[in-house]
């Protein structure tokens, strides 16, 4: 990865979002909710205040209209501080 977060910042990549309910019926791009759980690609080296808790790999949910969106190679990622992390999922 050719990205390094700095400080307590972490990068995420997104859960896709779900293109089909449980019915069948398909739902339109404009219609779709913005994933609110990610995968952990890459994390800071922390603060004198704030040690990282995260590591690459875990899978997280965070807020919704958390972080900043960045396109690096045609992905989208997700930039954000450790603490609009809400939760690790084990």
């Amino acid at each position: 990865m050719n990205i390094q977060p700095l400080a307590d910042r972490v990068l995420i990549e997104p859960a896709a979002a779900e293109t089909k309910t449980a019915s069948g019926i398909i739902i339109p791009d404009t219609a779709k909710e913005k994933p609110l759980q990610g995968k952990v690609i890459a994390v800071g080296g922390g603060t004198k205040d704030e040690e990282m808790v995260l590591k690459e790999g875990d899978q997280v949910l965070y807020g919704k209209y958390s972080g900043t969106e960045v396109e690096f190679e045609g992905v989208k990622y997700l930039i954000m501080r450790q603490s609009d992390v809400m939760a690790i999922l084990k």
